[in-house]
């Protein structure tokens, strides 16, 4: 192993030596004092061998010693990582001077140094995060947290600051800065907007979800044909909304303002909804083609418990925030509908006062809200409900809700208008009942009226309901008594899914329905009740039956096993 290059001409290796011939290095290790004896060693030495050898080991020796001190450097570096000191992550606000940073840690704010050789303070945003030692300098910039609690502003302050609240009383009145890039963004009072984790500063702009909830964007084409025996209340719609939208200038010679309420009550399933939905499509289309412009429908869907909130204060919020989009969404010549289905839920007669009732506060606020649109021309209210006894009188009153609308029961011409609807042309018929009839045309219509006069009869099998009234009468309800728009769909559809599972069992496509699917369907949806109470309790079959609630004294279902014959005193 030994290397006879490693030897200088003047039988030195290279280094420099001191007075006593040894080099500097051989006073350091014991490699370069063994350097030293082989140099001095003749190579015929016998000793040469171990001097070698020994070089190996030292060799060997030394690079395990420095593998060892590199682990031990490593292992001190982590240990001294993991016992010193976190670094706290604050919110810088404002730098007052030079290499000053004004910085808020938890609930307590600093005026902390800057370390000018990690962080330059004029490159601060406010809102930014800051790394903070424990000398409470700040030393490292984090930039923007990624995170923070969404929260609605209350109030846009002159110098630009926020008043902000959330759900929960801890954020009530809290005023907040702007982070630099929030500066121009325009905001209003309801507007949503995310804080740092510090709760100090708005960092951005949120859609608000509750109101990007209310809108449907695309209102279905639902034509007035499409509601079939409701004739009274779109005419009364189409007289009162649509004629003043088209004709301003008419009523503004004879002084007649736009109606700016109207509230459709009846029965549930008897087209409450699709009345609403029918207006915005209808109206939006005959003021375009009045008028040439290209306006659109805003079609705000709310439901009434949908705005009921636990937190004081919460709902009256919500109910400015659904006029006041409103009103933007108006003055932009948009047609805005606001829709509140089960007003009743939400507009509840006020009581004495006392204790906490959320209509104390609700219905002054709708109130004041109605009283706001008197200026604008092309907003529309319309609230819905099964009870609107129940309503406080203050919003029925005129000049908020102009309008009562009562959507009835269809009756027997009413109903046989809805069967045609459900079975148009585009459901496939049973080609037997087909080829009883001249034409396809004929077997549809035939079809109607089977179906029609089998939900009509009047005898055991359709007795549903008795009513027991003051007066000492009993009266006996049958199923043509509760018949609704949504009976008469659900019967379809289940006679749909009679034809197509008979499809599957014979592996015959041509099938299609006839009257035996619509009687067995019609018997299903009366003997299941889906749409009617579980219960004998009073209030929920009131919602049904339309009878006035101070005439009634008791009502009793007819199930299947008590059921007799009809009464002299059936309606």
């Amino acid at each position: 192993m030994a290397d006879n290059d490693r030897h200088s001409p003047d039988g030195q290796n290279g280094y420099d030596a001191d007075e006593n011939g040894f080099s500097v290095e051989t006073q350091l290790s014991a490699r370069a004092i063994l350097d030293e004896i082989l140099q001095r060693t003749p190579y015929d030495d016998d000793r040469q061998e171990l001097f070698q050898l020994l070089d190996y080991q030292l060799r060997v020796d030394e690079n395990q010693f420095r593998e060892a001190q590199q682990l031990l450097e490593e292992y001190e570096e982590a240990y001294d990582q993991l016992t010193s000191p976190a670094n706290r992550v604050g919110t810088f606000l404002e730098s007052p001077d030079d290499d000053i940073a004004y910085i808020a840690l938890g609930d307590a704010e600093y005026y902390a140094n800057v370390d000018p050789k990690e962080v330059q303070v004029d490159e601060l945003n406010t809102g930014t995060r800051v790394k903070v030692n424990e000398a409470f300098a700040v030393v490292g910039d984090l930039g923007y947290p990624p995170s923070g609690p969404i929260v609605k502003v209350g109030e846009v302050l002159p110098d630009g600051r926020l008043r902000v609240s959330m759900d929960g009383q801890a954020m009530s009145g809290r005023v907040i800065l702007r982070a630099p890039e929030l500066a121009d963004v325009a905001l209003r009072e309801g507007d949503e907007i995310r804080l740092d984790p510090s709760m100090r500063v708005a960092l951005e702009p949120f859609q608000k979800s509750e109101m990007g909830g209310y809108y449907l964007e695309e209102i279905p084409e639902i034509d007035w044909s499409q509601i079939g025996g409701q004739e009274r209340a779109i005419k009364l719609i189409r007289d009162t909304i649509e004629r003043p939208l088209l004709y301003p200038e008419l009523f503004e010679k004879f002084g007649k303002r736009q109606l700016k309420g109207i509230l459709l009550y009846g029965p549930p399933g008897c087209g409450k909804t699709l009345i609403a939905k029918a207006t915005a499509h209808n109206l939006t289309q005959s003021y375009r083609e009045r008028t040439g412009h290209d306006v659109r429908e805003h079609f705000m869907f709310i439901n009434g418990p949908q705005l009921l909130n636990m937190w004081l204060g919460e709902t009256e919020r919500m109910v400015r925030e659904i006029f006041s989009a409103a009103r933007e969404r108006a003055q932009e010549g948009n047609l805005v509908f606001i829709f509140i289905d089960e007003a009743d839920s939400l507009l509840r007669v006020r009581g004495s006062g006392r204790g906490l009732n959320i209509a104390n506060t609700v219905v002054p606020q709708f109130a004041s809200e109605m009283d706001g649109l008197i200026g604008l021309e092309n907003v529309v209210v319309m609230l819905t409900s099964n009870r609107p006894d129940y309503i406080d009188p203050a919003i029925l009153r005129p000049e908020r809700i102009d309008r009562k609308v009562k959507v009835d029961r269809p009756n027997r011409e009413a109903t046989e208008e809805i069967f045609r609807i459900y079975l148009d042309e585009s459901v496939p018929l049973d080609p037997a009942w087909v080829e009883q009839h001249d034409d396809e045309a004929a077997s549809r219509e035939a079809l109607v009226q089977d179906a029609t006069a089998y939900l009509y009869r009047r005898n055991r099998d359709t007795q549903f309901v008795e009513v027991a009234l003051r007066s000492g009468r009993r009266e006996t309800l049958y199923w043509k008594d509760l018949v609704s728009g949504a009976v008469v769909m659900s019967a379809v559809e289940r006679a749909k899914d009679l034809a197509i599972q008979r499809a599957i069992d014979t592996g015959e496509d041509a099938q299609g329905i006839n009257p035996a699917d619509l009687y067995e369907a019609l018997e299903a949806e009366f003997q299941e009740n889906e749409i009617f109470p579980k219960t004998d309790y009073i209030e929920d079959w009131l919602k049904l039956i339309d009878y006035d609630p101070e005439n009634v004294i008791n009502i009793q279902p007819i199930r299947d096993d008590d059921r007799r014959a009809p009464m002299e005193s059936v309606v």
